[in-house]
C-alpha cells in the first residue's frame, strides 16, 4: 500500500525488498503492462546494501504523455488516484486507496525522457556502482533520521545537496559537455 509514514525509520537493506518489489510490478504489469515500457525499482529499497525507510520506490516509464489519460484511467479502475506531480517535473504520483497487502510503496509515473525518471535512474545506479558513495549516504540518512525523526519533510530536504552532487557527476556533468 502506499500509505506515508510520518516518522522516519531507517531500516538495515534486507533482500525482501527485491522479492517485494517483483510482487508489486506483477501486479502493475497486469493493470497497464501492455501501454507502458517498463516499470523500474528505484529509491534506496534498490541499492543492495543500502539502509532505507521500508518503502519501495516504483517508476513506471512511458512513452510519452500522450498515453498518460489511459493510464490514469486504468489506474483509477484498480483502487489508485493520481496525485499529480507534487512539485517534480516528469513524474506522476498515484496513491491506492486501498490496501493491496503488499508493502508500502510509492508509484510514479514517468515519460521515458521525464527528468524525475532519468534523475532516479541516474542517482541509483551511481550508488550501486559506488561503494563510497553508497557508504557516505547511509551515513548521512542515519544522521538526518535521528535529528529529523518526527520531520519527514526536513531529513528528505537535507538529503538534497548529497543527491544533487551525485547528479551532478552524472547526468548534468554530461549536458555540460
Amino acid at each position: 500500500m502506499s500509505e506515508r509514514r510520518r516518522v522516519v525509520e531507517l531500516l538495515p537493506y534486507d533482500l525482501e525488498w527485491k522479492e517485494e518489489f517483483a510482487k508489486i510490478k506483477t501486479m502493475i504489469d497486469s493493470y497497464i503492462g501492455d501501454l507502458i515500457l517498463r516499470i523500474e525499482h528505484v529509491g534506496s529499497t534498490s541499492v543492495e546494501g543500502l539502509a532505507a525507510k521500508p518503502v519501495i520506490d516504483i517508476d513506471v516509464v512511458i512513452e510519452s504523455y500522450d498515453i498518460f489519460p489511459k493510464i490514469i484511467e486504468c489506474l483509477e479502475q484498480e483502487g489508485y488516484e493520481h496525485e499529480g506531480n507534487l512539485g517534480v517535473e516528469g513524474r506522476e504520483v498515484f496513491k491506492r486507496r486501498c490496501d493491496d497487502g503488499l508493502m508500502n510503496y510509492h508509484l510514479y509515473v514517468c515519460p521515458k525522457d521525464g527528468k524525475g525518471y532519468l534523475e532516479h535512474i541516474a542517482f541509483r545506479d551511481y550508488l550501486r556502482e559506488n561503494t563510497k558513495a553508497r557508504e557516505e549516504y547511509e551515513v548521512l540518512k542515519y544522521k538526518l533520521a535521528e535529528a529529523y525523526r518526527d520531520d519527514r519533510d526536513s531529513y528528505c530536504n537535507k538529503k538534497s545537496e548529497f543527491v544533487e552532487s551525485i547528479l551532478e557527476r552524472t547526468i548534468y556533468h554530461q549536458e555540460k559537455e
